[in-house]
């Protein structure tokens, strides 16, 4: 497939040229030592916490990263494929609140969290369980990750994200993998789970991601070395200068990546946007956004590594008319410029700060149409269907075609949600809107889902390490 790309070769080559001489020049600090003393041997110049990186030590470090790996579930049958012709569609994150049509918004707790694990399980669209779908408040910090990893391996058989909290959660995290999937040697050769770990904007990495960072490429384990850079707040005003410089973030935390473990799989991960200058807040739902998730793959293309972008962005603080223009566009552009792994895909508002029941379903759907879209055209003398067309003939008809009959159901998009009834029917069914439909198709699912089987050994060993955790 042809990519969308909004910059030219050579102004690739600027960004790329431009980031190079941020990390040459201008540094980046590293508040970890454990992190200095790797970026040190490797080659880099250590001042302090400030670290400065040569072309040569950049270039020859990206080369290592892996441009396409596995991530390995439970089930077989829902391994995803991170790079090449591939996308995966990954829920919100990080949200500390979560909303309903019934209660409205509030904190998120822990039974919120295994709700969307389970419509992230029965959805046929999302690939991989969210390491944060939502906070869980009502879970005491220092077992939280513990007991988010628990419920993303009780209630789903997909592949998963871990903690971001730091060398410790990271431990913990590959820990408790290594319990299900059968010790850490296997965990490497099969890695069942991916974190995103990102900068610190501007040109600064914190203790507790460079930690993540390093315990995870240790134990071959995935990870999104990601940048998020607001211009006009945390990067400059343009959107050329936003993009070298996350582009720079980026690049020096592959390279510490690289230099803990050569191969370790990352995702170059970009989801910098703009500001919105009269009140100074994030902007996600932006044109801005979706510009930057285009270059993102850009530039992922360019050092040949995996991309991450996009997803149902919005800055609504309801799942209306804004939220799905604004997720739509995000979504889309995504998938046409190429993007591998697509997070936020599902129910995300408010910049990221909410988890809407109802958003979560109504952007499925979205994500079910744009798989279609990516899936194009298949071009063959069947489905071109000349026998067809002669058979109808002027002014005929193919609704009683065998030819229709066959290729129908795997055609077209079938979506659950949309009202594609006449007006007179759609009033006939009490006129609904889709926020209500939705409504009412989240609960069906949670009513209906069943969680695939956890070896009761498994759930065993889960369990008591959680309570050592106290």
């Amino acid at each position: 497939m042809q990519w969308y790309e909004c910059l030219t070769k050579e102004q690739v080559e600027q960004v790329h040229e431009t980031s190079l001489q941020i990390l040459e020049r201008i540094g980046v600090d590293f508040c970890y030592p454990p992190a200095l003393e790797v970026l040190a041997r490797g080659g880099a110049k250590v001042q302090g916490e400030r670290v400065f990186f040569s072309r040569r030590l950049v270039e020859e470090q990206v080369k290592k990263a892996p441009g396409q790996f596995t991530l390995y579930a439970r089930n077989p049958a829902k391994n995803v494929t991170i790079g090449g012709d591939a996308i995966a569609f990954i829920p919100g994150y990080g949200a500390p609140f979560v909303t309903d049509l019934d209660r409205g918004r509030r904190e998120g707790t822990l039974q919120d969290y295994e709700n969307f694990v389970k419509l992230t399980g029965a959805s046929p669209y999302q690939d991989i369980c969210s390491g944060m779908v939502i906070e869980p408040n009502d879970v005491p910090h220092q077992i939280r990750h513990g007991r988010i990893l628990y419920a993303l391996m009780r209630f789903s058989d997909k592949p998963f994200m871990g903690s971001a909290m730091g060398a410790q959660g990271a431990r913990d995290s590959i820990r408790m993998a290594s319990l299900a999937f059968g010790g850490e040697a296997e965990l490497a050769e099969k890695p069942r789970m991916i974190s995103i770990l990102g900068s610190l904007t501007p040109l600064k990495y914190d203790e507790r991601m460079l930690g993540a960072i390093m315990e995870y490429a240790r134990a071959g384990q995935p990870q999104l070395i990601s940048s998020l850079t607001v211009a006009g707040a945390t990067g400059p005003a343009t959107m050329a200068g936003t993009l070298a410089l996350q582009n720079a973030e980026v690049l020096a935390g592959i390279v510490l990546s690289q230099l803990v473990r050569e191969g370790a799989p990352v995702i170059f991960a970009g989801s910098s946007t703009s500001a919105e200058m009269r009140t100074g807040a994030l902007s996600i739902g932006s044109p801005e956004m979706a510009m930057n998730t285009a270059a993102t793959a850009q530039m992922a293309r360019y050092y040949h590594l995996p991309s991450r972008g996009g997803g149902a962005l919005s800055d609504a603080k309801a799942p209306d008319a804004q939220a799905a223009y604004e997720s739509m566009m995000s979504l889309l552009m995504a998938q046409v410029s190429g993007i591998h792994f697509v997070l936020h895909s599902a129910g995300i508002l408010e910049s990221y700060s909410c988890m809407s029941y109802e958003k979560f379903v109504i952007d499925d759907e979205m994500c079910g149409m744009v798989k279609r879209i990516k899936r194009g055209y298949a071009i063959s003398e069947e489905t071109l269907g000349l026998d067809v067309i002669r058979e109808a003939g002027p002014g005929g008809h193919f609704l009683d075609k065998d030819h229709t009959l066959a290729h129908f159901r795997s055609e077209f998009y079938q979506p659950v949600l949309a009202n594609r009834r006449n007006f007179d029917g759609w009033r006939a069914r009490g006129s609904p809107l889709i926020v209500e439909a939705a409504n009412k198709k989240y609960k069906e699912i949670l009513a209906g889902y069943e969680a695939p089987t956890l070896p009761a050994d498994t759930d065993k060993a889960l369990r008591r390490f959680i309570e050592k955790m106290n």
